[in-house]
């Protein structure tokens, strides 16, 4: 065992892009909660998600492609999830649990194909200059676009969370549906997009797991990484930017033990890559333990059902 192996500055390098695919799929989530609608369904979009850009990044041979394939069909998916509980007003819970359970079968069955092939490599984007700035350089400008993506689009949700009058919208949504149905805001059509864009962002997530981050398709290759999603947007008590300090922690703890793993470390494999999970148990029940601070900061209506009528 020697820990000297470990290289400081590609665990931290390492670390940002093993975090993307949660923090896409986290701050999705973070604005359909906002809308005041709980979709559990994240682990099945994002899978879905991972195999349909997989596929078609592979058939056309264009990455970028296959990106936003992922984003089209993660928001196919949700729309079914969309309409059970905005239409039919279906449970919440219930649908999205189903969403997982069939997403989890569809990208199965579409995925027969495609094991053992290896899909168009995503190049990284090397800022000229920037990048070859010692220490700095390799950790923060050496990313795949993707990994940028996602930090831009964290601010873009806070500013228009904070700033925008859409999401002034959004949130009065999510925090009386009632009261903006009164104002005439169409309550059900904010939600439905709400939820396309969770839809699209969890695609998103899945497509960088199997385009850049493994790259391969796998069955069941998302391995809760859509709960650990749903888990960060209450770790972030419902905050565009603490969502990054947790996609972090968890992608961090998730490198560390691969590095661990790697240099020998005398701890059972199944502990280590289980560690980071543990972890994220843990913060969520001390977050959870002030019910004060959490009831204060989640939206009002989340989960609750809208009826026109009211």
């Amino acid at each position: 065992m020697d820990l000297s192996a470990i290289d400081p500055m590609l665990l931290l390098a390492s670390l940002m892009a093993a975090s993307t695919p949660v923090l896409l799929a986290a701050i999705g989530e973070l604005v359909v909660e906002k809308s005041g609608v709980l979709n559990l369904g994240v682990e099945g979009m994002m899978i879905t998600g991972a195999i349909c850009g997989f596929a078609i990044a592979v058939e056309s041979g264009s990455p970028m492609l296959g990106f936003l394939g992922a984003a089209v069909c993660g928001a196919l998916l949700s729309m079914l999830f969309a309409w059970l509980t905005q239409y039919a007003l279906a449970n919440q819970v219930a649908s999205g649990l189903a969403l997982t359970m069939f997403g989890l079968g569809l990208s199965s069955l579409i995925g027969q194909g495609y094991q053992g092939i290896k899909p168009p490599a995503t190049h990284d984007l090397n800022i000229p200059l920037i990048s070859d700035i010692p220490v700095i350089g390799p950790i923060l400008f050496q990313h795949d676009p993707l990994v940028y993506f996602s930090i831009a689009l964290v601010a873009a949700v806070w500013a228009m969370l904070k700033f925008s009058r859409a999401g002034l919208i959004l949130r009065s949504v999510g925090e009386n549906h009632s009261a903006a149905h009164a104002l005439g805001y169409k309550v059900v059509r904010i939600r439905v997009l709400a939820i396309m864009f969770g839809g699209a962002c969890a695609g998103l997530g899945g497509a960088y797991l199997s385009l850049i981050q493994v790259p391969q398709w796998t069955e069941g290759m998302t391995a809760g990484a859509g709960w650990i999603a749903l888990a960060l947007v209450v770790f972030a008590s419902w905050k565009p930017w603490r969502v990054i300090l947790g996609a972090y922690l968890f992608g961090g703890i998730s490198i560390l033990q691969l590095n661990l793993q790697a240099v020998g470390v005398n701890i059972p494999v199944a502990y280590l890559a289980m560690a980071p999970y543990v972890v994220t148990i843990v913060v969520l029940v001390i977050i959870s333990s002030d019910r004060k601070r959490v009831s204060l900061n989640a939206p009002a209506s989340l989960g609750r059902v809208f009826h026109a009528s009211h």
